[in-house]
């Protein structure tokens, strides 16, 4: 036995250096499959069990996660769900069967369809190359190489054009997806009800957007790398077996062993790869996610500057931005391990077979056997058999890329699935919300909420909110017929509203915080719903609403008076610059037409003019459009009493008809009627006295000044009381005590 171990070692005879090399490998390859075991396992056992367990849990999951927007829902994956959705956008990509579209994916096909034509050409040449150079013909070698060179143009030509036309398809997609997202989205005002009535889209910006540009991107390269490989599979396979069997060859082995692998490599690849339709979803979540908080701080970057909160945003930014990267590497992590496994079996056991398919063929074909000439001496084939190897090595190394790129586009297939779930997501919530379907998210309240609405528990609407009210346009007056007030989240602020503004009546609305007064407003000018009873009111166009922060839109000084308006706009009503000026007059105003530099300056107007300014901005645009009805939610606040006064009275006689939240005493004189919600549910409408409201809130003012001393006057009593030993008729003992 001793002999036989030192026989063996003189024969091995392995070097510190060599052994420390297998040891290394060793240690790799143990690692290698301590990881990717457990990875394999649970995959198979995953794909083999998932009966009843696998449905509840994936259902239970579905209800743990409701509420939180698109992805909320089951995980986006490639099934009959993702198809169905698909399908829908094709409606979109394609909307008529001659379109420029069409016309670019028809080039698109004919170039991937000439690609691979010319590069089973070039492959048959480079053999015919070979074989020059293996015969030794130099002028038969130079012809072909010219020819090679020749050939070069157009293919280089062909893969510039499949590039240019792939970039051209994907800008057509996402121009047709974000021509009809925008119309949608600004279509019945369903940009604000997205946000305000609906809670299921987080940042429709991002969808807008990046979501829509990476599934257009994506469907096109897509496409791209599903239709070339698939030609290439075909065209190179019906090539090596004709080539196969004019030479006597028998390709049945070679075609099964090469079905088996790719079969084979399927199998692991399916039961190793991660859901990278949920974790791209995710990521695309998280960076919108990002993006607002970064547009949140700019929105409100004065406030947080006064309140020096930057460390507080900064934290949030933080926070958000490591949410991204964590899952950015999550998807890395995965990614590593699949790509490794993918690289192994798709490169080297690939190129093992294949290195099996070409020899066979050549080495059992009667085409290649040496023949015998007429004297007795052998024709070496050798030239035949080189030619035959390179050309097949071409197009098998051709095939295999195919069928790697086919394979490897599942893990592109997944990605699409998750950015199609959320531009599907994003325009059925835009048609939904459009035709007046709303989903809000729950917002769960503490136990102390609770308590304190215990009482008006009836006040709130659980569930999906049903409109049932009517709408219904006229010429004059504003009527409502028992209307309720109803916020969003099912909040009932007022169960049930009556009262009626003829033309000429200019309404005073009062009453507490949070009791309906601006969500009247909202339900005057459309934005939010009659959910039940009737209300009558003129047409959009004959009622302007002045918001207490006037927006300042992007444009000229001009375009800020005649907003939403356009120049033209402006002209065909028939304004000319003289008639603003005489309008800015009238808000005083006119001041920063020399201050700016004219109606043409171009400025952030947001920035450059002051509170009161911009309210009176808004006055301004209410005099500009002269609606019937102007509905004004605290719109004066920075602005003067006198001024305030003046441009009140310039409206009531320019026969606008106001509707005004105010809590200014020195506006009541200019309405005529009163409509006072309570805070509680209750309301009432009546004539406004001016004088006997006047003298009222005077002697409340007197009250609150005289009561606001009593407190001070009994706290300096029992002291005295102290003092003195004494005791008082009027004396409190301190609730310290």
């Amino acid at each position: 036995m001793t002999h036989m171990l030192h026989a063996a070692a003189r024969r091995v005879q392995w070097s510190r250096t060599s052994a420390a090399k297998r040891a290394a490998c060793l240690l790799a390859a143990a690692y290698g499959l301590k990881i990717l075991y457990p990875i394999v396992r649970r995959r198979m056992k995953r794909g083999c069990k998932g009966g009843p367990q696998d449905a509840g849990r994936a259902e239970g999951g579905r209800e743990a996660s409701h509420g939180s927007g698109s992805l909320g829902r089951a995980s986006p994956a490639v099934n009959a769900e993702f198809f169905k959705q698909l399908l829908e956008l094709r409606k979109l990509f394609f909307p008529k069967l001659v379109s420029a579209e069409l016309g670019l994916l028809c080039l698109h096909s004919v170039a991937l369809v000439s690609r691979t034509f010319l590069s089973i050409y070039v492959a048959a040449l480079d053999g015919k190359i070979v074989k020059s150079i293996v015969e030794k013909k130099p002028r038969s070698f130079v012809f072909k190489l010219i020819k090679w060179l020749m050939i070069a143009i157009p293919a280089t030509f062909v893969n510039s054009t499949i590039r240019y036309l792939e970039c051209k398809l994907a800008l057509a997609f996402r121009t047709r997806l974000v021509d009809h997202a925008y119309e949608t989205y600004f279509a019945n005002q369903t940009y604000y009800r997205v946000i305000s009535m609906d809670g299921r889209l987080a940042n429709p910006d991002q969808s807008l957007t990046e979501d829509i540009m990476m599934f257009s991107q994506s469907v096109a390269h897509l496409y791209s790398n599903l239709t070339k490989p698939i030609l290439d599979v075909v065209l190179t396979s019906y090539t090596l077996i004709r080539t196969a069997r004019s030479r006597g060859a028998n390709p049945i082995g070679p075609t099964l062993l090469a079905g088996l692998v790719v079969y084979a490599t399927a199998r692991v690849l399916k039961a190793c790869s991660p859901k990278f339709g949920k974790l791209v979803a995710e990521e695309a979540h998280k960076k919108g996610y990002l993006r607002f908080m970064h547009s949140r701080i700019i929105a409100n970057v004065e406030e947080i500057a006064f309140y020096r909160g930057h460390k507080v945003e900064m934290k949030q930014l933080q926070k958000s931005y490591k949410a991204l990267a964590d899952q950015m590497n999550l998807i890395l992590s995965k990614r590593l391990w699949y790509i490794m496994i993918e690289q192994f079996l798709m490169k080297y056991v690939w190129s093992s077979c294949g290195m099996i398919m070409v020899a066979v063929p050549i080495i059992t074909a009667t085409g290649f056997a040496d023949g015998e000439l007429e004297d007795g001496q052998k024709q070496a084939m050798v030239s035949e058999r080189t030619e035959a190897f390179t050309t097949s090595r071409n197009l098998l190394i051709s095939g295999a890329d195919a069928i790697e790129r086919i394979m490897s586009s599942y893990k592109e297939v997944t990605e699409l699935a998750g950015y199609t779930a959320r531009v599907y997501s994003m325009f059925s919530v835009f048609d939904e919300v459009k035709r007046g379907i709303y989903k809000r998210t729950a917002v769960i309240q503490g136990s102390e909420s609770n308590s304190k609405n215990e009482d008006k528990a009836e006040l709130h609407i659980d569930g999906p909110l049903e409109i049932k009210g009517k709408v219904i346009d006229v010429d004059h007056g504003i009527i409502c017929e028992n209307v309720p007030i109803i916020t969003p989240n099912g909040d009932v602020v007022v169960s049930r509203l009556n009262f009626k503004v003829q033309e000429g009546m200019n309404l005073l609305i009062t009453g507490p915080n949070g009791c309906g007064k601006s969500s009247l407003f909202r339900i005057l000018s459309g934005l939010w719903p009659v959910y039940e009873g009737v209300l009558y009111k003129p047409p959009p166009q004959h009622m302007f609403y002045i918001p207490q922060r006037p927006y300042m839109s992007i444009g000229t000084l001009r375009d800020q008076v005649i907003y939403p308006d356009s120049v033209d706009d402006m002209h065909q009503k028939g304004y000319q610059d003289q008639d603003l000026e005489s309008i800015l007059h009238m808000v005083h105003l006119y001041h920063i037409v020399q201050r700016e530099g004219g109606w043409d300056a171009i400025m952030d107007w947001k920035d450059v003019l002051s509170g009161g300014e911009k309210q009176r901005m808004g006055m301004a645009r209410m005099f500009y459009h002269k609606p019937k009805y102007a509905l004004l939610d605290e719109c004066t606040s920075a602005v003067s009493i006198d001024v305030e006064g003046k441009i009140f009275q310039a409206a009531k006689a320019a026969g606008i008809s106001l509707l005004s939240i105010t809590h200014r005493p020195s506006l009541w004189k200019y309405h005529t009627h009163l409509l006072q919600f309570d805070g509680q549910g209750g309301w009432r409408f009546e004539q406004l006295d001016t004088a006997i409201r006047l003298s009222l809130s005077e002697e409340k003012q007197r009250l609150e000044s005289q009561l606001a001393g009593i407190p001070k006057m009994q706290q300096r009593l029992n002291e005295l009381c102290k003092i003195l030993g004494e005791d008082s008729v009027l004396k409190t003992m301190d609730k310290e005590e």
